[in-house]
């Protein structure tokens, strides 16, 4: 059965050529599965994934987000603003999953999902390995970008910013906060070094949450808080028509004037609508 059906397939391949997924009626007497694999492969190998159709409706202009729309003339209370709104539906399973983008020395970027953990005036809140690979890149070029996107709202908040660790008591008073499971993790990752395999962090968190069972996990000296402190923060809305609202907010540098499109905010902060 097996010589029968693969000298059935070479006559075939032979006859129709490389992709004898173009002439499928022909080929039905080949098992299904059979023929739905190699058809599968070679469509994938030699075709693009043309995706240009991928498209969804944003809000109609009736629902734009005008300027006199903002609830605060302060940054920092208008992403809260949002951020409540976010939460608060039931669609959004995280508000607070913010994509993080750091570059390199040489300036090489690299993103990563992780989770906002606090913020104020000061600056946007999260935490990591120090030895991680942003935390790396923090260490030699303390520059980062967030982004929050929150498709049911057809809403996005970009932050750009300069990033300092938070002190260290502030660090650990979060991480013993944190479900003992989730410390036992910290201290079992040196995260972004390569191991041998899954097995190997499991043997290691099973070691320590027998070590640590009925002690204080101690907090790690390569684990920490980062503060991003803003510059720059863009709020965005989706429109339908491809118009869509981008406000974005800057901080005046000491000296600097405001810009002719440019309008005062509070804080040291100035206003203005960019293109989409």
């Amino acid at each position: 059965m097996r010589r029968t059906l693969s000298r059935y397939f070479i006559r075939t391949i032979s006859f129709f050529g490389k992709n004898p997924c173009s002439y499928g009626s022909l080929t039905v007497s080949i098992p299904r599965v059979f023929s739905q694999t190699y058809c599968t492969s070679t469509t994938f190998h030699s075709a693009d994934m043309d995706l240009s159709n991928m498209r969804k409706k944003y809000k109609g202009d009736e629902e734009c987000f005008e300027e006199s729309q903002l609830a605060s003339l302060d940054p920092i209370k208008q992403f809260g603003n949002w951020f409540d709104e976010a939460t608060k539906c039931p669609e959004i399973g995280e508000a607070n999953a913010m994509c993080i983008a750091t570059a390199s020395k040489d300036g090489r970027p690299s993103a990563r999902m992780v989770l906002l953990k606090g913020y104020n005036n000061e600056g946007f809140r999260f935490f990591s390995n120090y030895e991680s690979r942003k935390g790396i890149e923090l260490e030699s070029n303390p520059y980062a970008c967030l982004v929050f996107y929150w498709e049911p709202l057809n809403r996005q908040i970009r932050i750009e910013g300069n990033v300092e660790k938070i002190p260290y008591q502030a660090s650990c008073d979060y991480f013993h906060s944190r479900p003992k499971s989730s410390q036992i993790g910290a201290v079992v990752s040196r995260q972004s070094t390569p191991v041998p395999n899954r097995d190997y962090l499991r043997q290691k968190n099973a070691e320590l949450l027998e070590k640590y069972k009925d002690t204080e996990v101690p907090m790690p000296d390569y684990w920490g808080g980062y503060i991003v402190k803003p510059y720059l923060i863009e709020f965005w809305q989706g429109q339908t028509n491809r118009l869509h609202d981008r406000i974005v907010f800057t901080k005046l540098k000491p000296g600097e004037e405001q810009g002719e499109l440019q309008h005062m905010a509070e804080g040291g902060w100035v206003y203005q609508r960019l293109s989409p």
